[in-house]
């Protein structure tokens, strides 16, 4: 909440924003942070970008992971340029691509006296309607914002109860340990112990299509894909291309930097922007690997737009398979969210008997929306 008496700008609303989604990603903003930041910013003046930038570090950070994490949240938030080495953002001597139409300013003034505040409510405007483009769309610049967007983007991987119960203040009698405890003291009362189950990361499983039909997409899923990896303990997130032939993948993606992960990712797939075999590269996966216990019990998503070269019916078989050893099956399909589509695909009208949910998978509102899926499943 902003202190009583202070009225509550367009700048302070896309400044709030920002502190959203530095928590997001991982800083512990609180309210009082928050607050903090908006006298901050006031006092140095939201039109000078190395100010603002400086005023978040110091505001809203407490270790240096948290500099790195905010640093990257305001390079895509407000669109600035990449900082020098020396960690100082770059003077804005050109403007930048997609940053406002010419009619969101003031059409009553040259520019001279909103100066301070356009160019972030510009950024934050520009965003939002990047979020909700087919991302095959974009050109590179602005697939190069989103790639940063995405590896900002604060996940949380699904959880289930752990079969061993632990110490803990609330839960079920533990009457082994308050038997114990009681008989150290000869007998005499002894405080209650009391136990329950914990809870273990559950795995997920990412299937992502590389075949020519998903290859405006699939660069983008597999930097999602990226961010689960990194988000989790080791073994935990399973990632495999699908297409012509299976490829694991996990290992390619695990180096932290998503560049690298993704060129090494892009060495290791032998049919990248081949054919599609949905339903033997399914077998496979199942053959060797679900039947080996990778899917039992865990989240499994299937990137594809469900065009299917070889058998629907095998294609159909194949993920009943799949979900009878999985924990909830997700689907997401890049034309699912689109005006007019309907699922009349042979290979999609074969797999939807058998998944959990049917996703959209074409914009950051849409990947927004599967990792709250993939969260609570």
């Amino acid at each position: 909440m902003i202190e009583s008496g202070r009225r509550v700008t367009g700048a302070d609303e896309v400044l709030l924003g920002f502190t959203r989604a530095v928590r997001a990603a991982g800083v512990a903003v609180t309210a009082d942070r928050a607050r903090a930041y908006l006298e901050a910013t006031s006092i140095v003046g939201v039109g000078d970008r190395t100010a603002t930038r400086t005023a978040g570090r110091a505001t809203l950070c407490t270790s240096p992971d948290d500099l790195e994490r905010h640093d990257r949240v305001f390079e895509e938030w407000f669109r600035a340029d990449l900082a020098d080495p020396a960690g100082t953002p770059r003077p804005r001597d050109r403007p930048t691509r997609a940053v406002l139409p010419d009619d969101l300013g003031d059409p009553g003034t040259d520019g001279a006296g909103e100066e301070s505040e356009d160019p972030i409510r510009a950024a934050a405007s520009a965003r939002e309607v990047l979020r909700h483009r087919d991302v095959a769309s974009l050109d590179p610049a602005e697939r190069a914002l989103l790639a940063a967007i995405i590896g900002a983007l604060g996940v949380r991987l699904p959880t289930r109860p752990a079969l061993r119960r632990t110490p803990h203040r609330r839960g079920q009698v533990d009457a082994s340990r308050t038997l114990r405890a009681s008989l150290r003291r000869m007998g005499e009362p002894a405080r209650v112990h009391r136990r329950r189950r914990g809870v273990r990361t559950r795995r997920v499983v990412l299937l992502v299509d590389v075949s020519g039909s998903m290859s405006g997409y699939a660069d983008l899923q597999l930097r999602l894909a990226h961010r689960l990896a990194m988000a989790g303990p080791a073994g935990q997130v399973e990632v495999f291309s699908v297409g012509t032939r299976l490829t694991h993948l996990t290992r390619a993606l695990r180096a932290q930097d998503p560049e690298r992960a993704l060129a090494a990712a892009g060495r290791v797939v032998p049919d990248w922007s081949g054919g599609t075999r949905l339903g033997e590269t399914l077998a496979a996966f199942n053959d060797r690997w679900g039947r080996r216990g990778t899917a039992r019990g865990a989240v499994v998503v299937v990137f594809s737009d469900g065009w299917e070269r070889g058998d629907p019916t095998l294609l159909g078989d194949q993920v009943a398979r799949l979900r009878r050893v999985a924990h909830r099956l997700v689907w997401v399909n890049p034309h699912r969210g689109k005006d007019g589509y309907l699922p009349v695909q042979g290979g999609i009208m074969a797999v939807l008997p058998h998944v959990d949910d049917f996703l959209a998978g074409h914009s950051l509102a849409t990947y927004t929306s599967l990792l709250e899926v993939i969260a609570d499943a």
